[in-house]
């Protein structure tokens, strides 16, 4: 996930009649507009939440992926291995099984790195709208990590489990659910590799959409979810918060305070240390990273401990479930509402 450094820096007047009766008018049209937008901004919210009513976000599966991916077996994933193909493969069933078509010829998006090779896994959520469904939304996350590291009891083995194997079956589940939802724009679900080597795999898939012309609208990356925040009012916080209205118009969509803003992501510059970072330099288009990771809730960043048993699933379930209206509201407003504002 984030770069090292980062841990290393952690811590009386009258009126004549005539012109009252025209300020009342005006007041009173004023005023039945201001009800107007605010029966429409109801509606909306009340047909997203009927839309994602629905969902069937299971702590179940989220666990029993969860397991899979940050099991020994996979020798914590780092891109080249035979670990990481594995997951690739679990990718690609997990797609399969849900219908989904690839975005390219198969899932793979290849590229070279380091002397081996990369895989991006790309699938596509096609738009229903004729004038909307070339717009497109990514929800993405990386599903490598580092392979090893420093040994505790023998164990060398860093698995990764919430860097970022939470981010991988966040969105997985996502996928899920949204492979049954009608969605004006097309959705691009992506798995990156390659992100432990500098976000090349991310940064490969960025420049390929762009040279292709896609018309990307907004990016959502999902990092560190295994653990939930303390003392917040939010249920996750969003990287380059000021950049953007994406978390004002993703909380109003959901009618819930879902994503908000910490201090230390700013401090630390987590907005360019992402997978987000990439889509947001070739588009410059909102692209931003949703957490959990907070700096104070969780101690086995890059560490061999960072496995399954550490991981919180019922918040997994739950923060999925809330980022389900958001995401419905992203792609089913009829203008492109999300907007960078720096």
């Amino acid at each position: 996930m984030w770069d090292f450094f980062i841990f290393s820096l952690m811590r009386k007047t009258i009126i004549p009649v005539c012109f009252v009766g025209i300020a009342a008018l005006f007041l009173s049209c004023g005023e039945s507009r201001q009800v107007s937008q605010k029966s429409e901004s109801e509606s909306s919210v009340s047909r997203i939440i009927s839309l994602s009513a629905n969902s069937t976000v299971s702590e179940a599966r989220i666990a029993r992926d969860l397991e899979y991916l940050a099991s020994d077996e996979l020798m914590g994933r780092n891109t080249g291995s035979e670990g990481i193909e594995k997951a690739a493969v679990h990718i690609e069933e997990a797609f399969r099984k849900i219908d989904l078509p690839p975005f390219f010829e198969t899932y793979r998006d290849s590229f070279p790195v380091k002397g081996v090779n990369g895989y991006n896994l790309v699938a596509l959520k096609e738009g229903t709208d004729p004038g909307l469904k070339d717009e497109f939304i990514i929800i993405g996350a990386h599903y490598d990590h580092i392979g090893s590291g420093k040994p505790v009891a023998g164990d060398t083995l860093a698995n990764g489990a919430n860097d970022n194997a939470s981010g991988t079956v966040a969105v997985l589940e996502l996928a899920r659910q949204f492979s049954g939802i009608e969605t004006k724009r097309s959705i691009l679900f992506a798995l990156y590799s390659a992100e432990e080597m500098g976000l090349v795999g991310s940064d490969h898939l960025a420049k390929k959409l762009k040279k292709a012309d896609l018309d990307l609208y907004a990016m959502l990356s999902v990092e560190m979810i295994g653990i939930p925040m303390q003392e917040r009012d939010y249920a996750a916080y969003l990287t380059g918060y000021e950049i953007s209205n994406l978390a004002e118009r993703f909380n109003a969509y959901a009618g819930d305070k879902v994503l908000g803003f910490l201090p230390q992501a700013k401090e630390y510059n987590l907005f360019r240390r992402s997978d987000n970072y990439p889509f947001f330099r070739e588009f410059e288009v909102p692209a931003q990273t949703i957490s959990t990771f907070d700096f104070t809730n969780y101690e086995y960043y890059h560490h061999v401990k960072d496995e399954f048993e550490h991981m919180d699933t019922a918040h997994m379930a739950e923060l999925i479930e809330k980022l389900i209206p958001g995401i419905i509201g992203m792609a089913n407003s009829n203008e492109r509402e999300i907007k960078m504002t720096k």
